[in-house]
């Protein structure tokens, strides 16, 4: 199998850094994919695209060298299955509150006897060769996302399920589980300790931890000691490169950042 740089990062105590595609464009992808990124996820849940346009925009993330992801709608295995016979090498599943659905989550990404998936000679067999099978529970990455107050009390039977390599804290719905405004909530004394539970029990278990966030907070985060961290998405980049350009074309000085994440 060809080499796989997210989990070369973590192996090594190193940050992933990634990207983010919710522009359902092949051309785009392969643009983002390009760039010297460790992961660039497919956003099957909240970005505008289905798995039609999925599995040719994770072709074209394989023409550079960054890990391929896909972040599922739902903790539901025919899509896990899918995602991953198109090429995936790691599933990002929202809402993940309890042991059992962390459970269902293994289940769906691992052959037998770690799990139930499906074997079908699909496009990412025939991409990775006769290696692909022997190779694929060790290679795929089962990442949960823990972003809710059931899911931060539920954390340390979450993070102990064997195969649970990282979970992937969304910001936004952990905000707004805690009664707080969606986003980036440093500073608030809730959002702060959810965190720090997160990133403790993370520790505790030998599990990495990651996040969305954006390029400021990105240094942040890696102290705080988050392995895998979003730092952009194609829509945030675009819209951010398009308001400089703008700005420059009037005379005007870049914009500064209020480093939101959409």
């Amino acid at each position: 199998m060809r080499t796989n740089p997210m989990r070369e990062r973590w192996a090594s105590g190193e940050p992933a850094v990634g990207g983010w595609l919710g522009i359902p464009s092949a051309y785009s992808a392969e643009i983002v994919a390009r760039c010297d990124l460790d992961y660039v996820c497919v956003d099957i849940q909240h970005g505008l695209l289905d798995y039609g346009d999925a599995w040719p925009m994770l072709q074209a993330i394989n023409i550079g060298s960054a890990t391929p992801l896909v972040r599922v709608p739902w903790n539901e295995p025919g899509i896990i299955g899918k995602s991953l016979d198109a090429g995936a090498r790691g599933i990002i599943i929202p809402m993940v509150n309890t042991r059992a659905e962390a459970e269902a989550a293994i289940q769906a990404c691992r052959y037998a006897p770690d799990g139930s998936r499906s074997y079908a000679g699909t496009r990412v067999v025939r991409q990775e060769g006769s290696d692909y099978f022997a190779n694929a529970n060790a290679d795929v990455a089962v990442i949960p996302m823990v972003e809710t107050v059931e899911a931060v009390a539920n954390l340390d039977d979450i993070l102990s399920v064997p195969g649970v390599d990282a979970v992937y804290v969304g910001p936004s719905d952990l905000s707004v589980s805690l009664g707080l405004n969606p986003g980036n909530n440093d500073g608030e004394p809730s959002f702060d300790a959810a965190v720090a539970k997160i990133l403790h029990g993370c520790a505790r278990h030998n599990v990495t931890a990651g996040c969305h966030t954006t390029s400021e907070l990105c240094q942040r985060r890696i102290e705080q000691g988050f392995r895998m961290i979003t730092i952009t998405s194609d829509t945030v980049a675009l819209t951010r490169a398009l308001e400089d350009e703008l700005r420059r074309a009037r005379g005007q000085e870049p914009t500064v950042r209020s480093a939101s994440m959409y």
